[in-house]
């Protein structure tokens, strides 16, 4: 089969031919049609510090994708073959306490795909079937492609209620898009959302944001009169791990405000903790998606008629990785997809 490879430590990947997997017992064989292009798959190519302590190559990276079902191995129960699938990246152990408390997307011996075992930018991938998530309403490739940073966005927007509150977003990549997009679907009164990129805080106002503000020449304060708010956020949902991005969202909060954290910090965070005590604030930090609960929701949410669909801006064939790589890289995008099925 063709995939992505990185043969060894060191920058770079290479489309070349690899080992057609087989599925094994309890395991589901699938034909990659779409996938995403993640910013963990980024770090994988360029072997940053991240990937050269977390990654032991030769591995085919890629974890967001969506396929078809090609084949299914001895005791598989409820996936079969001609299944659109979508894949749950985190393969858990079943055992810790966590997993056996129902709580597995805390799993202590989680082993991801595309990271700790060979992944989707290939033509065909292998993984549990408990792994394994059936579209029984048809979907388009593209969007079941990004099911798993899709499952991100849910997560963290669903983290707190959302009727009738004021939410602030703070940066507008593709999951942060995808999360004002719930936000707005599920009754939130005002949606804010900030960034510094010109391109993604347009492209948030195609989503149907209220606000999209760009932070390098306003402040979080100002949306607050613009929309004539008088008591502060009262949801916030922090996207971007930038440094300063947190302690802006506890100034900006309501008394009992509340924030679900997804941006991983690149650096320490000054907080003012004694605000944290006396306004009785919250903070959630958020993992990958909660298995399964936040995969029903995310069915439900398109069945229903949210649209996400025009977070994806770009689209390439497996062939024009190198392409693709780079346009997801430049920022000047939303979610970017590969095509699997085009050689």
């Amino acid at each position: 089969m063709r995939a992505l490879y990185k043969a060894a430590a060191g920058p770079g990947l290479e489309l070349t031919d690899r080992p057609e997997p087989a599925a094994g017992p309890g395991e589901v064989k699938i034909r990659v049609r779409r996938t995403g292009i993640c910013g963990t798959d980024l770090h994988i190519d360029s072997w940053d510090d991240w990937a050269a302590g977390a990654i032991d190559a030769p591995l085919v990276p890629g974890h967001e994708f969506c396929g078809e079902v090609v084949a299914v191995g001895p005791g598989v129960r409820d996936v079969a073959v001609g299944d659109q699938v979508s894949g749950e990246g985190h393969v858990v152990c079943g055992t810790c306490r966590n997993c056996r408390a129902g709580r597995r997307h805390l799993c202590i011996r989680t082993s991801s795909v595309g990271v700790n075992r060979d992944g989707a930018f290939a033509e065909y991938v292998v993984m549990p079937e408990s792994n394994v998530w059936v579209h029984h309403t048809p979907i388009d490739p593209d969007l079941g492609a990004i099911f798993d940073p899709f499952g991100n966005a849910v997560h963290t927007a669903l983290s707190f209620p959302l009727v009738g509150e004021d939410v602030l977003i703070t940066g507008a990549g593709p999951i942060g898009l995808m999360a004002a997009a719930v936000c707005r679907h599920v009754g939130a009164r005002y949606v804010v959302i900030t960034d510094v990129s010109p391109y993604r805080l347009d492209l948030a106002r195609r989503m149907g944001v209220d606000l999209a503000l760009d932070v390098r020449t306003e402040t979080i304060a100002s949306a607050q009169k613009q929309l004539g708010m008088v008591e502060g956020f009262d949801v916030a949902l922090e996207m971007s791990g930038h440094p300063a991005a947190l302690p802006e969202v506890i100034t900006n909060l309501n008394h009992g405000g509340r924030i679900a954290m997804l941006g991983l910090p690149a650096q320490p965070i000054q907080i003012d903790w004694a605000k944290v005590v006396t306004h009785m604030i919250t903070i959630k930090g958020i993992y990958g998606r909660e298995m399964y609960e936040t995969w029903y929701a995310m069915s439900a949410l398109l069945t229903a008629g949210l649209e996400i669909g025009e977070v994806i801006t770009h689209r390439f064939a497996a062939t024009e990785w190198a392409d693709a790589f780079a346009a997801a890289r430049s920022g000047q995008c939303g979610k970017v997809v590969l095509d699997w099925e085009v050689f």
